[in-house]
Order: structure tokens, then C-alpha cells, then sequence
């Protein structure tokens, strides 16, 4: 059956899903052979999710993208028949957000509206212990679900359990699509409108454009970052063989489980040391800096603000720091109960953009960096992720992240301004956001 677009789903389709336990198996193996769309989603406490085609597809535009792809996803799971494997194993739909609700697909990004969630055909999924395979479909008799089942259980005991990781596609040249001079002068021209009270905080982003010597493989690249950042997310949303949107962002944007929500401010940043002494010394200038302090406290304080008309509780802890392979930030962790059974499309709407990745006033903000900025933001720093029937998920915020077609990759990276910001300061500082993925790229 053809996947359903813009949330025109057959009137009594039925939707059932089964699983079973495998050998393991190479998740890269597995995606490098299965049609697009292509998803790869994984989590720092060790949650691994491959998966490929779609059962449906939902999407949506504007302002009401949260609303439309929130009862899109409810007429789709109202039918659902799903057994034979554990918690871990159950559908969700994956996806994303446009970081403006204004956004039209245009280079590089074709293929991402404003919204897109698919529920995969076939998802691999590994736990800690096990390795699971699930598949989904639409108006199957359940003797048709399980031949299907078996056939790709014996398709994938063809498969390696481990993939020697490919190498680097090499970098041919990089160009900035904002000069520094034209950083510079928007950065001025910010701060000017923060000093004149209309923004206290802005964040702005350029994007690199990269030509390489050889076709991307994008799952060899976020293997690779599997090494180098094994405590940030990593992810792969590929709607179409066309082009692909990954990353391995540092920051969760939210989980929801039940009525508890997680979710946390990450917000200044500076460069690691070439030795545990120096370490220490920009770590201890991060925590002292009077800008960084300011903007971490306004990027927990509206998170709070922005969870406490859902919550019944809202819980704000401890400042700390958080050390990644070439960048250290400050964090503070956030937890929230809600009041009552809510969708956690319900909770991204309410804390997107964070003023992490937008800014302060956030309408302000968001015309500010529509207004300055030369280019187009698509999914950039926008909301990552997946949810299930019941309304529970966890989304990242997509940044650390690229798109990629063939043998060129747009990356992307931003950095908080406020009023006492130096343009030559800040431009060496968005550099260091880059460097995640063009490490890898090299």
C-alpha cells in the first residue's frame, strides 16, 4: 500500500505490527541494502534504532505542523494491533520539525517540509541485551504479517554481524555562505537591537558548504562519530535517496515517559585543552564568564517558564559541566511532571526553539534571525526524533548537523549573542561547531 501523505489516511485501514528476536547484525549493513526513507536513531544511554521504508507518512506545514502531525499520528495508531516483542520494539513514527514554521524546501533542503514523521515498514532495534526485528504494515491478514516476518528474519541471518567502517570521503574545499565580514556586520546589527531593547539575546548561524573528493557514506561518518562523541546522540533522517539530514547533536530537547518529562539547558561553550591543566583553566573561564552565565540562566529560566503551564511540578538542577571530545558546555538538567496525560508534540511546541538555538524574546528572536540570516535554516536546530501511540517519545535538538547529497554537505552552526558580543569572538567560536562532523569528514 502507497504511503499516505498530508494526513490523508484511508478510512478503516488497519495498522498491525509484529516482532521477533535475532541474531545480531551490522546496522549499517542492514541500511546500506533497505530503500528509503532511511532512519537511524540512537541515544546516549544505549538505545539503537535502524530502520526503512514506510507504512505511512505524515506531514505538515506552517504554524499548525505540531497539531496537524498530532492527529494525523492519532487516526493512524487508533486501528493498531501490536505484539510479539518488548517495550523496546513498539512502532514509532520518526521525524522532525522545520526550524521556521514559514519554511519551503528549497536547496539543499528538497524533500523536508515543514513536518515529516514516518512509521517504518521494517525497524531493527537494539537493547543493551538483544537485538529485535519488527515490521509493520496496512490491511495485512496476520498470516500475511508473519510470512513477511519470517522472510526478512532469514534475510538478515545473511547478513555480518559486525562492517568494517569505510573511510573518510575527503575534504575538497569549504566555503562559508556568510563571509566573516558579513558575521561581523550581522552580529553588530544585533546587538544593536539588544541594546535598544528589543532582543536580549539572539542566536545567530551560518552554514559551511563542503565539496568532497568522494560520495558521502553517511552511516560510515556517524560510526565514526560513534568513536569521537559517544555521549551525544546520532541520528539519520533520509526521506528520499536524494539527500539526508544527520548529526550527532549534544542536546536533548525533551523525553516524556508516562507524565515525566527530561529535559535540560545547554548553553555556552568553549574549546577543550591540549592538556588536563589548560582543561581546567577554560573550563574554569567558561564558568566564570559573565555573558556565558547570563545566557545559560536565560536558556534554563524560559525551558522553566516554558514547561510550567503543563506541569504540575517543575524541578531546576544543578549547573554543571559537560566535556565533549573537542567542546565543553554548560548544563543544567531539568525535570518536569506533567498535569494530566499530554502528547509530548505537546511539550516540543512548547519549548521550541529553546534560546539555545533562537533566542530571547523567542518571537523577537525568530524574526530577528529571518531577517538577518542569508540562509536557510530547514531542519537545522530544530526538533529530532520519534513518538509512539501513547504519546511518549524523546526528541534532540538537531544541531552538530548536516544535510548530504552525493559529494556535497552543508553544515551548519550557531552561536548566542548578546549585547557585550565581539563579532571576531563569536565567528572563532562558531567554528568550533563545525568541527564534529568535518573531523570526520577529512
Amino acid at each position: 500500500m502507497p504511503p499516505h501523505r498530508d494526513g490523508q489516511l484511508s478510512a478503516g485501514t488497519s495498522l498491525a505490527t509484529r516482532s521477533c528476536r535475532i541474531s545480531d547484525v551490522s546496522f549499517r549493513s542492514f541500511l546500506a541494502g533497505r530503500p528509503a526513507p532511511r532512519i537511524y536513531w540512537t541515544t546516549p544511554d544505549g538505545l539503537e534504532i535502524a530502520a526503512s521504508g514506510a507504512v505511512a507518512r505524515l506531514t505538515a506545514n506552517r504554524v499548525s505542523r505540531f497539531d496537524s502531525v498530532r492527529e494525523q499520528a492519532r487516526d493512524l495508531f487508533v486501528s493498531l494491533d501490536s505484539d510479539g516483542g518488548p517495550e523496546a520494539t513498539r512502532p514509532r513514527l520518526f521525524g522532525g520539525f522545520s526550524f521556521h514554521a514559514e519554511h519551503e524546501p528549497t536547496p539543499p533542503w528538497d524533500g523536508f517540509p515543514g513536518a515529516e514523521f514516518v512509521l517504518p515498514r521494517v525497524q531493527l532495534t537494539r537493547t543493551d541485551t538483544e537485538t529485535w526485528l519488527t515490521v509493520s504494515c496496512r490491511d495485512a491478514t496476520r498470516d500475511e504479517i508473519e510470512t513477511t516476518l519470517t522472510d526478512l528474519r532469514a534475510e538478515l541471518a545473511e547478513l555480518p554481524e559486525m562492517r568494517p567502517r569505510g573511510e573518510a570521503p575527503g575534504v575538497e574545499s569549504t566555503r562559508h555562505t556568510t563571509s566573516r565580514e558579513e558575521w561581523g556586520e550581522q552580529v553588530r546589527r544585533a546587538t544593536e537591537r539588544i541594546r535598544a531593547g528589543e532582543l536580549q539575546k539572539v542566536v545567530l548561524a551560518t552554514a559551511l558548504e563542503v565539496e568532497l573528493e568522494n560520495p558521502i557514506a553517511v552511516l560510515d561518518t556517524l560510526e565514526r562519530l560513534r568513536t569521537s562523541y559517544p555521549d551525544c546522540y546520532r541520528f539519520l533522517f533520509e526521506p528520499s535517496t536524494d539527500s539526508g539530514f544527520f548529526g550527532a547533536p549534544p542536546e536533548r530537547l525533551v523525553s516524556l515517559t508516562g507524565q515525566t518529562v527530561e529535559t535540560e539547558a545547554l548553553a555556552g561553550s568553549i574549546a577543550r585543552g591540549e592538556t588536563p591543566e589548560e582543561d581546567d583553566e577554560l573550563a574554569e573561564q567558561l564558568a566564570d564568564s559573565e555573558k556565558v552565565r547570563e545566557e545559560h540562566e536565560l536558556v534554563a529560566e524560559t525551558i522553566r517558564d516554558g514547561l510550567e503551564p503543563l506541569a504540575s511540578s517543575v524541578l531546576v538542577g544543578d549547573r554543571r559541566l559537560k566535556r565533549l571530545s573537542n567542546i565543553q558546555h554548560l548544563q543544567t538538567p531539568i525535570s518536569a511532571e506533567l498535569d494530566g496525560d499530554k502528547h509530548v508534540l505537546s511539550v516540543v511546541e512548547a519549548l521550541h526553539p529553546t534560546p539555545a538555538v533562537g533566542g530571547l524574546p523567542p518571537e523577537n528572536a525568530k524574526r530577528t534571525i529571518r531577517e538577518t540570516e542569508t540562509f536557510d535554516r530547514g531542519w537545522y536546530a530544530s526538533p529530532v526524533g520519534w513518538f509512539d501511540a501513547d504519546g511518549d517519545g524523546e526528541f534532540a535538538v538537531g544541531i552538530r548537523s548536516g544535510v548530504a547529497a552525493d559529494s556535497r554537505v552543508t553544515l551548519f552552526g550557531g552561536n548566542g549573542i548578546v549585547a557585550d558580543s565581539n563579532p571576531d569572538d563569536e565567528w572563532d567560536e562558531v567554528q568550533l561547531k563545525f568541527l564534529p562532523i568535518l573531523d570526520e569528514l577529512e
